[in-house]
């Protein structure tokens, strides 16, 4: 699927690509709007207006913002997600993916629309920064993956020949924002999140597992990097 001799950078998300959205959506859509109520001591009724609200931010930079969320709702957005924090987890094979990654040769970059606290829950809970080269947040550049200003600026934190990038994310919104920058090898996720059913995506290539990826006969090359 991939010609791994085409590739110098993977560029890869972090929510619904290497760890399971269930988390993330049972948070936003579940757990948090309940506890807001509670918290408010608000009629149960209120945890639909809360979600709605929630929803009409998507794909903006203040969705993506634990801080954003703090003040709108006058809640500790942290704190909560810790109630649940033992959801977070893995998707399947991409430990295996990761550990191949890190014996090839391209670099290896995270690319991602989770803020620096998400980062700091979600980072030292699943190890991935051993496997990373660099992480770049939304947050830190001021632009959603979603606008044309992340990519040139992860390509002025991150030099990235887009001819020769590899990026994989979950969100088809994202996915063409990548593709109108010019990145050429363009891949989806098929079911981001493990207690939902798999989704079709009709513009791009979907996985529904890296070991798709992982090449049958080319031997692991010398890390240029170390």
């Amino acid at each position: 699927m991939i010609d791994w001799r085409a590739i110098d950078t993977v560029l890869l998300d972090m929510d619904g690509t290497l760890l399971d959205l269930h988390f993330d959506s049972h948070f936003w859509l579940e757990h948090l709007p309940r506890r807001y109520v509670e918290l408010h001591r608000l009629d149960d009724a209120t945890q639909e207006e809360v979600r709605a609200r929630i929803i009409r931010e998507q794909g903006s930079l203040d969705w993506y913002s634990l801080a954003y969320w703090r003040r709108e709702l006058g809640v500790d957005i942290v704190a909560l997600k810790r109630e649940v924090q033992h959801l977070i987890g893995l998707r399947s094979d991409a430990l295996d993916f990761l550990n191949w990654l890190k014996q090839a040769h391209p670099r290896v970059v995270l690319a991602t629309n989770a803020d620096r606290e998400s980062l700091e829950l979600k980072l030292p809970l699943t190890g991935l920064e051993a496997y990373l080269d660099a992480v770049v947040s939304s947050a830190d550049v001021g632009a959603p993956k979603e606008e044309q200003a992340f990519w040139w600026a992860l390509q002025e934190i991150e030099p990235f020949d887009p001819e020769r990038t590899l990026f994989i994310d979950d969100n088809p919104s994202v996915l063409e924002s990548a593709r109108e920058f010019g990145i050429r090898h363009l891949l989806g996720i098929l079911q981001p999140d493990s207690r939902r059913p798999e989704r079709r995506i009709e513009s791009f290539i979907a996985l529904d597992r890296f070991a798709r990826l992982l090449p049958q006969d080319l031997p692991p090359q010398e890390d240029p990097h170390g």
